[in-house]
């Protein structure tokens, strides 16, 4: 049986199909439409994955959208009309786009697709994000988390779930018990300060995130003006005299928030402070100016920690289970997510990587076969590589049409050598092989890799590949069995989360000399990887670690800034050509520069 899953018309379209419960391909349309954050409806992705499968769509036997537009819509119209005359241009705004395309989804899956009226299901938005997690997950009964912007009306969710294996009987179930509505939302009110701190909404949220440790919390008491949480339950209600996301299609925020907080970080601005660059404490203005932004970006970071610590300690009083899932944009923060397996009684935390809005197709359609149809669990997600992959033959025709110098290599130990000793000498290796990540996070499969020793290596990335903001963080790649050598984290080793980039954890004191440029103000935000699912990417850190005694490679996502992450051949080899990075791995083909 094939199911496809389709999330679309918000943010961050995607689509996941499965068969027979378990995941075949899945994949964001931006990697193929090469516009970030595409939105409209993923037609490239469903094809690449009807092609994965090697099926038709006259073979699929349901497809599942993500949330239910009426819903949804009922929310728009009456929040529009309670808020009328100053939601005259929202309302404009939304009627024009759901007449034209969002009421009429099942219309437009009928004809994109080309399936039946009978074979289209509707999932609820947090449902979606419930059954992303725990039917992915390997527990067989978690409590359940989702916390996002908002979905239909929904904004955070508290549940169980439980299933039932291959020869039990039994119900799947998946139990949402609690939930906070439209307008109070943990998303909402990060992404206002977002929008306040010059960064894109629905974007610019992690850059927030990065941001926080250059300050300190100092204006808790501001932020409890917009937000007030009960530590009881986690429940929590935003003061809307501070906001204007319910009512405008410009901005978050209004003036009363920029008499609070003063006025808006422009997009563009240069960010230093002392912590950053000290070199130019002389420009005082500036950097005071930039510190209060840090402060306050430090300060939403920690009012969001304390609400989800509430939220999750009353979820675990409230169920007694050990295990928790999470899900929804939110459940990205992962910052918060440390802390909440380390300040919580739950033992273990499992996120599926694709947590925000793309993961809801995957909700969707294990939701279908496991939920509604109640079909025995017998998959767990393995990895997070379910998207394009391309052929040895495929790839030497892009480079001999191209004219191309390159080496190949039959033997992976002998390129992985070659790969790993560069990196030694502070070269910059892109690194494209399999199928590319499912998800927001490179995971070795379209990563651009470096040395993480030097703190040096961090501003080569930055400025002469990446072209991003100086101050955001790089992630450290490491052995799993040698994990628990260079993090404070409890048997960091026997967790799901740090296999997908999902936490940031503490570096031990007398570890962070030697990962410089991977060491944010003490932290990192790990990827731990074994041999057994991905053996080239384990071998290019495995081999770094035996020459160095240092088993960590720093890695960031295979794009210039303002781009997807690259999917093919083509793309990767654009990349190249346009930075500064030294090297490029295709598979088993090397191309060097010059070329």
């Amino acid at each position: 049986m094939y199911i496809l899953g389709i999330s679309c018309f918000y943010h961050d379209a995607a689509v996941a199909l499965i068969q027979d419960g378990r995941l075949v391909a899945a994949a964001m349309e931006e990697r193929f439409s090469r516009k970030k954050h595409d939105s409209s409806f993923p037609a490239k992705a469903i094809a690449f994955c009807l092609k994965q499968a090697g099926i038709t769509n006259k073979e699929l036997d349901y497809v599942v959208f993500y949330e239910k537009p009426l819903v949804k819509f009922e929310r728009i119209l009456q929040t529009t009309f309670n808020m009328f005359p100053k939601s005259s241009g929202l309302w404009f705004e939304a009627i024009n786009v759901w007449l034209k395309e969002k009421l009429w989804v099942k219309s437009i899956i009928q004809k994109e697709v080309g399936v039946k009226p009978t074979q289209i299901l509707f999932c609820d938005h947090h449902m979606s994000h419930a059954a992303s997690a725990f039917l992915a997950s390997p527990f067989d009964e978690a409590a359940v988390l989702t916390v996002d912007g908002v979905g239909e009306w929904t904004t955070t969710t508290l549940g169980t779930a439980r299933s039932y294996r291959p020869g039990q009987s039994g119900t799947n179930e998946i139990n949402l018990f609690s939930e906070q509505r439209f307008p109070h939302s943990l998303g909402l009110l990060y992404s206002a300060f977002t929008a306040w701190l010059g960064f894109r909404v629905n974007n610019g949220e992690y850059k927030v995130m990065g941001m926080s440790p250059y300050g300190e919390p100092r204006y808790m008491d501001k932020v409890e003006k917009l937000f007030k949480l009960s530590p009881e339950d986690g429940s929590f209600r935003l003061n809307m005299d501070y906001f204007s996301f319910h009512h405008s299609t410009q901005s978050t925020f209004n003036q009363k928030f920029v008499d609070l907080f003063g006025e808006p970080r422009p997009a563009e601005a240069e960010f230093f402070t002392m912590n950053t660059n000290p070199e130019r404490a002389s420009e005082k203005a500036a950097m005071e100016k930039n510190q209060y932004y840090a402060d306050v970006s430090a300060s939403i970071q920690r009012a969001t920690e304390e609400a989800l610590l509430a939220i999750v300690r009353h979820l675990h009083k409230t169920t007694g289970m050990t295990k928790l899932v999470m899900a929804g944009g939110v459940a990205l923060n992962t910052k918060a997510n440390y802390r909440l397996l380390a300040e919580t009684p739950f033992e273990e935390i499992y996120i599926q990587p694709a947590a925000g809005d793309d993961g809801g197709a995957l909700g969707a359609a294990l939701w279908a076969y496991y939920i509604v149809m109640n079909k025995p669990r017998d998959w767990v997600m393995p990895h997070a590589y379910w998207g394009q992959g391309f052929t040895e033959g495929e790839i030497k025709e892009f480079l001999d049409t191209n004219n191309i110098k390159y080496e190949h290599f039959s033997d992976d130990s002998k390129l992985l050598d070659i790969v790993a000793e560069s990196l030694t000498t502070e070269n910059v290796v892109g690194f494209f092989q399999g199928r590319f990540e499912w998800g927001p996070r490179a995971l070795g499969n379209r990563s651009i890799l470096a040395d993480p020793r030097s703190d040096s290596m961090k501003e080569v990335v930055n400025t002469k590949i990446k072209f991003r903001e100086p101050f955001r963080p790089f992630a450290p790649v490491i052995l799993r069995d040698r994990a628990a050598e260079y993090f404070d984290y409890p048997d960091v080793e026997k967790h799901e989360a740090p296999r997908y980039m999902l936490m940031v954890a503490p570096f031990k004191a007398d570890k962070q000399d030697q990962v410089q440029a991977v060491c944010h103000m003490g932290t990192g935000r790990l990827q731990t990887i074994e041999r057994e699912t991905n053996p080239r990417y384990y071998g290019v850190v495995e081999r770094f670690g035996q020459i160095t005694g240092v088993p960590v490679v720093l890695n960031t996502s295979f794009n210039l800034r303002g781009e997807p992450i690259v999917s093919t051949p083509k793309e990767a080899f654009n990349t190249f050509k346009n930075s500064d990075i030294d090297m490029l791995v295709l598979e088993n083909f090397l191309v060097r520069k010059p070329y």
